[in-house]
């Protein structure tokens, strides 16, 4: 059969084309969809369904800031990542960088539900609150107030007390192993005894030289939460699937928070009877007093009430950051001067030069110590606290001729940026080598050399550099100029294990036992 001269088969192709060619010239004449525009993404790894690329990081061998600059290597130093649902780009360059930092597109950063889930219920502390205008007044807060020069300053007789006691529980132990029967050489657990010095520190910084009943709850709790917060969650892959969703939440964790709000409360009390007392002098304010001084000015935050809530969490982000980083640091540059002896020779003999006569450490001195400085830069060079450091792109941006949509989590690999060899030219960048800092001294870390970031750079940058670096310092100077140190019978520098393990922080994996040789006795004062 025909329709109009044509076999019907050609009639319907006919009818087809036209249908489709009207469709076109609407959607061209209204605008009815947009037109897709081609972008630019950065190379990466093959990707499978549903789980994407994230088999390339999977190794039982290689931490994943490890396999992340083994990737890069192949792909180039901006390198897509499809984390099951998250679009991931991994900077390893510090151009790249640069361009990230340096732009308030990528100030935020990314959400994780889980914690979300904890963290908004009971205010929102610095770490966690999206950048705006809440996030720049607690930023204000902690620079001017809590962790500012004078503040950290005032801090300075606790740190000086408490590294003595680190020196006097060292110099008491080989009389009491010698007295044992039969007699016994004294064996120190060093990262035992620097995270109690540094706690110590901290807790008296943070929460004041008062008695605190629930002290040891408060720190087994607050370990607990640091625990729940490395925690592997699915809701963090696939934020949009309901299945997951469905999944039943963690009660250990929330329970856990409740009671971390219990205790830190009851904490903030004692703290408020104190002041209606009378007990709370300006120069013996600690953190929790600064904050409830704040919290008393109505005109202090603007429109921000600085609720209970939110005190509690700035206590918390300032707690675990100085504990995870200043112990992490300390324990780190132990292990690599007893892998270095000539570089622990060296620091110790500058330290018992410039302290000569000395009985104890006192903090004027430490600015005269640069090769001490430069053995700790050059820790945090090889051994950055926090390796990977996330942003979240909120705006379409492009970055090294790369385009970057809205809503891609970006990661600086701070790790591999720290030893690529196309900035650390001097010296092979995997080797612990403190006089490539000695020789320029200008070289800092605070944020505007990009191939040194250990604690970040742009307006999150983190704002506790000068508490972590006083702390540091001290303890080290401390340990090194009443002590000589040895390794464990049969262990050569060169056989020490440095693997590191990843949690919150990148640790080293085995614990560090010395054995401390008293050389300048501490005189009680």
């Amino acid at each position: 059969m025909e329709k109009f001269g044509m076999p019907y088969y050609g009639y319907y192709a006919l009818c087809i084309s036209l249908v489709f060619l009207v469709h076109a010239v609407v959607r061209a004449k209204f605008g009815a969809s947009k037109k897709l525009v081609p972008i630019k993404l950065p190379p990466g790894p093959w990707q499978l369904p549903l789980i994407g690329s994230s088999h390339c990081l999977l190794s039982r061998r290689r931490l994943p800031h490890h396999r992340m600059r083994d990737l890069s290597l192949r792909h180039g130093p901006l390198m897509l990542l499809k984390i099951c649902e998250r679009v991931v780009v991994v900077l390893s360059s510090a151009e790249a960088a640069g361009e990230v930092f340096r732009d308030t597109a990528f100030e935020q950063r990314p959400t994780s539900p889980a914690l979300d889930e904890l963290y908004s219920r009971h205010g929102m502390g610095i770490v966690f609150a999206p950048y705006g205008d809440h996030w720049r007044l607690l930023r204000r807060v902690l620079v001017t107030e809590l962790l500012s020069a004078q503040r950290v300053d005032s801090f300075r007789r606790i740190r000086e007390q408490e590294a003595a006691r680190l020196v006097s529980s060292l110099q008491q132990a080989p009389a009491a192993a010698a007295a044992s029967s039969p007699p016994q050489g004294l064996l120190a657990n060093i990262d035992e005894r620097l995270a109690v010095f540094v706690t110590d520190s901290a807790v008296r910084a943070i929460f004041g030289d008062m008695t605190m009943p629930d002290r040891a709850a408060l720190l087994d709790t607050l370990e607990q939460a640091l625990d729940f917060s490395s925690l592997f969650d699915l809701r963090d892959l696939f934020p949009s699937s309901w299945l997951v969703r469905m999944l039943p939440r963690n009660g250990k964790a929330e329970r856990n928070r409740l009671e971390v709000v219990r205790l830190m409360e009851g904490i903030l009390r004692l703290h408020e009877e104190r002041r209606s007392a009378g007990h709370a002098a300006d120069k013996e304010q600690d953190m929790v007093d600064v904050l409830l001084r704040i919290q008393n000015d109505k005109g202090a935050m603007g429109s921000v009430s600085l609720t209970h809530g939110i005190i509690v969490d700035m206590l918390m982000d300032v707690f675990v950051a100085a504990i995870k980083a200043i112990t992490c640091t300390l324990r780190w540059t132990m292990a690599e001067l007893m892998a270095n002896p000539r570089v622990l020779e060296k620091v110790q003999t500058e330290i018992r030069h410039v302290l000569a006569g000395h009985e104890r450490v006192r903090e004027e001195a430490l600015r005269d110590l640069g090769y001490l400085k430069a053995v700790i830069k050059e820790t945090l060079r090889l051994h950055p606290t926090i390796p990977l450091l996330p942003r979240f792109c909120t705006q379409d941006r492009k970055i090294q001729g790369y385009d970057v949509p809205k809503g891609t989590i970006l990661v600086a690999n701070v790790w591999a940026i720290s030893r690529d060899p196309n900035y650390w030219q001097d010296q092979d960048p995997d080797k612990f080598v403190p006089e490539r800092f000695e020789a320029d001294q200008t070289f800092n870390f605070m944020g505007s050399d990009f191939e040194f970031i250990p604690f970040g750079a742009g307006r999150r940058i983190c704002p506790g550099i000068a508490f972590s670096q006083t702390n540091i310092e001290i303890a080290l100077a401390s340990l090194l100029y009443h002590f000589d140190w040895a390794l464990l019978e049969g262990i050569k520098p060169e056989e020490l294990d440095m693997t590191d393990s990843c949690g919150l922080e990148v640790r080293r994996k085995a614990e560090l036992l010395l054995r401390p040789i008293p050389r300048i006795p501490l005189i009680d004062e």
